[in-house]
């Protein structure tokens, strides 16, 4: 059981390096940041053309096939169950309209009396507006399944928010390395300096935990392997005795990675560091080039195609 490898989620890929890793970091957060705030207040069919616009991404920025394929596809299922679920499921709506004349007007208690006088004459009404013949808000009603207009906008909406928002993640840490993401922070954060907030601390603080995000997954998959290879009979502990023993690995994993942020601490004063201000390390010169110009435009061909046609009506 290799988690490194068969849980990729949010760790950089080094080698091949595609157009996407050549692109200016803060660019990719621009679009990154574009991705999840387009979706509010959107249309179905923006939020759909968000996924396929991702998919797109993927398979033309030719990110080797063993990469993403397991994580697109566990993800797609999980979506797929997310949208069957959602769909299935009652819309709250359970309110049964009644109308606000008898059915059969034409019935009453009394006979209609006979004028003696003709009526006076009364402008002529329109005619009633007629309802759209092929509007149904139950879309399938058939035994247990009952799927309305408003549980599919609401399956919608839930199955495409969850993969706009994880994979839109994922391929941004996927090709982008942590010191470009963090220094991408930093330069949108020197503003705030101004304010006295400390820029340098928070982006060394964000640095730091993203190194150490692979750590932790090597120390979860080495506990992992050595309470394997100890052949443990689960079924003579019982319930009582394997939440002993996983409370003994968790424990355990505590341990080490307490170890391992002591080690990082050590090493960064046996190199001399003293603050962020201090001993500041550049990571990245930034400069845009003609590729993250032509970025920068589909960007804002994207804002606009969202402003014209990808509001909810």
């Amino acid at each position: 059981m290799d988690l490194l490898r068969s849980l990729p989620l949010g760790l950089y890929l080094e080698q091949p390096q595609t157009w996407l890793h050549k692109l200016d970091p803060r660019v990719k957060l621009l679009w990154l940041m574009s991705f999840l705030t387009t979706y509010v207040f959107a249309s179905n069919l923006w939020r759909i053309s968000l996924v396929a616009i991702l998919i797109l991404v993927t398979i033309f920025a030719w990110i080797p096939r063993r990469v993403w394929r397991q994580q697109m596809g566990w993800l797609l299922i999980l979506c797929f169950f997310v949208f069957i679920i959602a769909a299935l499921t009652p819309d709250g709506l359970g309110v049964n309209y009644q109308p606000r004349r008898p059915i059969n007007e034409s019935v009453s208690l009394a006979p209609p009396t006979i004028p003696s006088t003709p009526p006076p004459t009364t402008p002529s009404l329109p005619p009633p507006v007629k309802a759209a013949q092929n509007y149904r808000y139950v879309l399938v009603n058939k035994g247990l399944v009952r799927v309305t207009r408003r549980s599919l906008d609401l399956a919608v909406s839930l199955s495409t928010l969850l993969f706009t928002i994880i994979y839109s993640t994922n391929l941004y840490l996927l090709t982008t390395a942590p010191e470009s993401i963090t220094a991408a922070i930093e330069d949108f954060m020197q503003p705030l300096r101004r304010f006295k907030l400390p820029v340098t601390e928070i982006a060394l603080t964000l640095t730091l935990s993203l190194r150490f995000i692979p750590l932790v997954l090597e120390e979860v998959q080495n506990l992992i392997q050595s309470v394997m290879t100890r052949a443990i009979n689960w079924k003579k502990l019982g319930i009582k005795g394997g939440l002993k023993v996983w409370l003994i690995v968790a424990e355990r994993l505590l341990d080490n990675l307490l170890l391992r942020a002591e080690q990082m601490a050590n090493a960064m004063v046996v190199r001399g560091f003293t603050s962020p201000n201090e001993h500041r390390v550049q990571w990245h010169d930034f400069h845009l080039k003609i590729r993250d110009w032509f970025a920068i435009l589909m960007l804002l061909i994207f804002w606009g195609v969202r402003i014209a046609i990808g509001v909810k009506v």
